[in-house]
């Protein structure tokens, strides 16, 4: 393996390309990605391995045993920019004896699938990146995070929660505002995230007005 591939195996995991792994999202934040990819680049060999151990890229199989991913696609992108080509996955559902309709439904029952593209607009299955390299950036999933980092709202375990967020914000900001001054787009969301225009996210923390 190149770069920092230095991934072990284990009896309960499945080596898999990067490249071969299929997103269930429509996008990802850019800067988030890139964030973990600084935060990997100071890791000494044996804290990759440990870090490793500590986020196993969790997937379901489907149709064609392709490996869908259904969380850490930042993480695994970020991998990926990094030099790894592969990394160790571990099941969690095994529905490659589905048919491909059937099996799309049963994904979106579990919540494993979140179908919007960078901008916020609805997607099909269809549309979805065929890998985490070809994820779109979402400016504000950057954002929410960045918000939530700053004590914006709390982490919570609603699916996509963040991505709610995003939404959130980039229906009261407009991208160039992001682009021209992050970090005062930053403050900004910060205090729409506080007010009580977000009561009804999860994870708020403001105070009633």
């Amino acid at each position: 393996m190149a770069g920092k591939d230095r991934v072990e195996e284990h009896p309960r995991l499945r080596r898999v390309k990067i490249a071969d792994l299929r997103p269930t999202q429509g996008s990802l934040g850019l800067r988030e990605v890139m964030r973990k990819v600084a935060s990997w680049s100071a890791l000494d060999v044996q804290d990759e391995r440990r870090f490793l151990g500590d986020h196993m890229i969790p997937v379901v199989i489907g149709p064609k045993d392709r490996h869908y991913l259904i969380d850490n696609h930042h993480l695994t992108r970020a991998l990926h920019e990094a030099g790894l080509t592969e990394v160790l996955v571990r099941p969690v559902a095994f529905l490659h004896r589905l048919e491909a309709d059937e099996f799309w439904h049963v994904m979106d029952c579990h919540n494993w699938l979140y179908l919007y593209d960078g901008t916020g607009r609805r997607i099909g299955v269809d549309d979805l990146p065929k890998a985490v390299a070809d994820m779109p950036d979402n400016p504000f999933r950057s954002l929410a995070g960045d918000v939530r980092r700053t004590g914006g709202f709390a982490k919570d375990v609603t699916p996509y929660s963040e991505f709610l967020w995003a939404d959130f914000l980039r229906r009261r900001m407009k991208a160039s505002r992001l682009a021209r001054d992050y970090q005062a787009a930053v403050d900004e969301a910060l205090v729409l995230a506080h007010s009580a225009r977000a009561r009804h996210l999860p994870g708020w923390c403001g105070v009633e007005g």
